[in-house]
């Protein structure tokens, strides 16, 4: 067998080789045995994939040469981080920083501005690579499925966030933020912080919100913020986290109704700790005084917000133009069960309630790369098992398209290493072939350069992330992010 043009036979007659006989015999095997590995996505998951992959492979010698290369379809990096996490949280953008260093090594490399299943096919990276995995995560949002949910007034939580946040298909979003009272659709995560957004005082939100968004949010008339859910107490899903941040948010009071937490405090016994920290805060500030000083800063606020339970939407009700929300009417539910498992159950009883902006933020969705690769769409996964996506060998999927748009960054941390363990594990059982000498990158760059495509480095994003960060000390913000991926590429002269 030979490599590079030189077999085994020919390694004695290596100029110097009597000197360095074992390291030349490790360097040839080596290469033979490099295992070229790439990620589609380059949010957490994609990241976090990479770096497992990065560190593991460093332990086995004959692999030392591995490559793992990140392919994104933005011109620039870190997904979610970037675009998901709300203003106000800059603490949790630090794992930037980790992802940063990953893209840093030598054997790993950025290609951005490449869309996969568009510029390049699945089968193609499959061609290329030894494994590919798929960490691409949720580019849709669940709709409602109701009368009136695409009034002019109904947005997206995903849209909303990614407007705020600079993503740059959703730079022309322009929400009517002229009504007193806003209701979201949903109590996670990202409900909350789109209410926060919405009620937050500016200063709070001078990190890296588009200025943009941020001129349309200090003319903002919202005052009132409701977040409606079909079940109770018990079935939120945001975490204690996020709701102390909206009980302590400067300007604003909670609206909790005494009734909707009665009796719970005995329900909640025998609940996981995480639940019932949960539930006592919002018993807390329904039934028990505030003290001194939060009832003062109640008193003073000038804007609201609160939890509905209970009730679930059956149409967006239409203003007399017929393109607006002029409100929303619900189903009063009832519960079915209980804990985790509990289902709402309508009563007959309608409510009806006057808004005009309505944010619906009831989960994101992820959608089939191309058609070659197997994909679920009721559950919206490619289905696979411990990562390893069924009836492919070679192809893997990590993070939101392989579990469902669930849990927190550490969550998603966890489910990559899980991922590229098992890569790691087909490596080391001989599933994937390496002796089968994969070009990796080399052989995708021919088939962008035909397509002409041209892809993003990681350098090239730092020239862009220089740029930001240089407009937004002019603008006394930490970073004024880029919205046009055309801007980005003419500045870094593509």
């Amino acid at each position: 067998m030979a490599i590079e043009g030189l077999g085994w036979e020919g390694i004695g007659a290596w100029p110097g080789y009597r000197g360095v006989g074992v390291q030349a015999w490790e360097l040839l095997s080596t290469a033979a045995l490099a295992p070229q590995i790439c990620v589609v996505g380059s949010g957490p998951a994609g990241f976090y994939t990479a770096q497992h992959l990065l560190k593991q492979l460093l332990k086995y010698p004959h692999h030392r040469l591995a490559r793992v290369d990140i392919y994104e379809k933005l011109p620039v990096p870190f997904g979610l981080v970037r675009f998901g996490v709300a203003p106000d949280h800059p603490e949790v953008k630090n794992v930037i920083n980790t992802f940063t260093q990953t893209a840093h090594s030598d054997r790993c490399a950025y290609y951005g501005n490449v869309t996969i299943g568009k510029d390049v096919m699945v089968k193609e990276l499959q061609r290329a690579y030894h494994a590919v995995v798929l960490s691409y995560g949720a580019e849709d949002n669940q709709i409602l499925g109701i009368p009136g949910e695409n009034l002019s007034t109904v947005y997206s939580a995903r849209a909303f966030v990614g407007w705020y946040n600079g993503l740059p298909e959703n730079r022309d979003l322009k929400p009517d933020l002229s009504s007193e009272t806003a209701v979201v659709l949903g109590q996670g995560n990202v409900a909350l912080d789109v209410a926060r957004v919405l009620l937050s005082p500016l200063d709070i939100l001078r990190t890296d919100i588009t200025e943009g968004s941020l001129a349309a949010i200090a003319c903002s008339k919202v005052k009132r913020v409701w977040l409606v859910g079909r079940r109770g107490p018990l079935q939120v899903a945001f975490t204690i986290k996020e709701l102390r941040e909206m009980i302590n948010l400067p300007g604003t009071r909670p609206l909790l109704d005494p009734a909707d937490f009665t009796g719970l405090g005995d329900v909640i016994k025998d609940v996981p700790r995480p639940r019932k920290r949960l539930t006592e805060l919002m018993i807390k500030s329904a039934l028990e005084k505030p003290g001194e000083k939060e009832a003062a800063r109640w008193a003073s606020a000038t804007k609201e917000w609160g939890l509905k339970f209970q009730r679930s939407p059956l149409e967006v009700l239409p203003a007399a133009d017929g393109k607006q929300a002029r409100g929303i009417r619900m189903a009063v539910t009832r519960l079915e069960g209980s804990g985790e498992s509990a289902r709402a159950v309508p009563t007959g009883e309608v409510e009806e309630l006057e808004c005009r902006l309505i944010l619906s933020s009831i989960g994101y969705r992820s959608l089939p790369l191309d058609s070659s690769i197997p994909f679920d769409p009721k559950l919206g996964i490619i289905p696979n098992s411990l990562g390893r996506v069924q009836g492919a060998p070679g192809l893997y999927c990590s993070g939101w398209v392989k579990r469902g748009p669930t849990g927190v960054i550490i969550t998603t941390m966890n489910d990559s290493f899980d991922t590229a363990q098992s890569v790691l594990e087909d490596l080391q059982m001989g599933v994937l072939n390496l002796s089968n000498s994969k070009e990796g990158f080399k052989s995708v760059r021919s088939i962008l350069h035909s397509r002409g495509v041209h892809p993003v480095t990681f350098s090239d994003w730092e020239k862009i992330d220089a740029a930001e960060v240089a407009r937004g000390k002019l603008a006394g913000k930490p970073r004024e992010k880029i919205v046009d991926p055309q801007e980005m590429l003419q500045l870094i002269s593509h």
